[in-house]
């Protein structure tokens, strides 16, 4: 019996030593799995913002620096930002949309060429680079205004938001419009000021993911070039810093919109 004993007590040590490794593997193994799987936070702050700014001569005298880039970085941090800007003064929506046609259904020999423009730096700028949200900004529709082709804005305006989201492939992508000011609102001038007004908010009150901005009140004070202006079709130098900070603050509201959203889907 005491020979019996002294054999258990034998395989003790080795016993322990045993399960001593064992707990060893499944710890590394364990340590091993949680290293290579990414945690959602990690995945989270890896991925950018990407804002893309495009219209006619109100968004190409807009200049990021001064106020939009600094106000999405400072909520989103500096590295997780991707601002992309291209615009051209007195331009229709047609050289954006390539679908246009004019109301008896005409369609322009060239359409689209500013959005190939717009497109071409984009994808530059995103190249390997896993996008968070999308913001589509947009400032343009005095020309439209002019030519009387308001009565086709609004599906102009649809048009060339779905045109961005089957090129980058999301349906996630927010909208933000800048709303014609009120530099002729009795449409003496420009013929369908007021219609495209009226159909700039139509379309950003459509979705969630869409919002619109008012820019009444930029078009007065001093210009870039030191001259006084009033109800000017162009803004003001401070007019110009304001128009940044909305843009950036509805672009930024839409984003904690969408991942409020996805927390509770989650």
């Amino acid at each position: 019996m005491l020979s019996t004993l002294h054999i258990r007590r034998s395989w003790l040590p080795s016993l322990s030593v045993s399960i001593a490794i064992l707990i060893i593997l499944r710890l590394s193994s364990f340590m091993i799995f949680a290293i290579e799987q990414p945690t959602k936070s990690n995945k989270i702050k890896s991925e950018k913002h990407l804002f893309i700014l495009s219209g006619q001569s109100n968004m190409q005298g807009h200049r990021p620096d001064e106020a939009f880039t600094p106000t999405v970085k400072a909520s989103l941090g500096n590295e997780h930002v991707i601002v992309v800007q291209d615009a051209m003064g007195g331009q229709p929506i047609q050289r954006w949309w390539k679908e246009w046609k004019s109301s008896d259904g005409k369609k322009p020999e060239s359409t689209g060429d500013l959005y190939d423009r717009l497109m071409s730096k984009v994808r530059s700028k995103i190249s390997g680079q896993k996008l968070a949200s999308v913001s589509f900004i947009w400032m343009q529709g005095e020309r439209d205004a002019k030519m009387s082709l308001g009565t086709v804005y609004e599906s102009s305006l649809r048009g060339l938001y779905k045109q961005l989201s089957n090129d980058l492939d999301r349906k996630d992508i927010n909208f933000v419009i800048g709303r014609l000011s009120d530099f002729d609102l009795k449409n003496s001038r420009y013929p369908h000021w007021t219609m495209i007004r009226k159909a700039q908010v139509k379309v950003a009150e459509s979705s969630r993911k869409f919002s619109w901005i008012n820019t009444d009140d930029l078009n007065d004070g001093v210009s870039r070039k030191g001259k006084k202006i009033e109800n000017d079709l162009h803004y003001s130098a401070e007019g110009y810093k304001k128009l940044g900070k909305r843009f950036a603050k509805h672009a930024l509201n839409l984003i904690k919109k969408s991942d409020s959203n996805k927390n509770t889907n989650d």
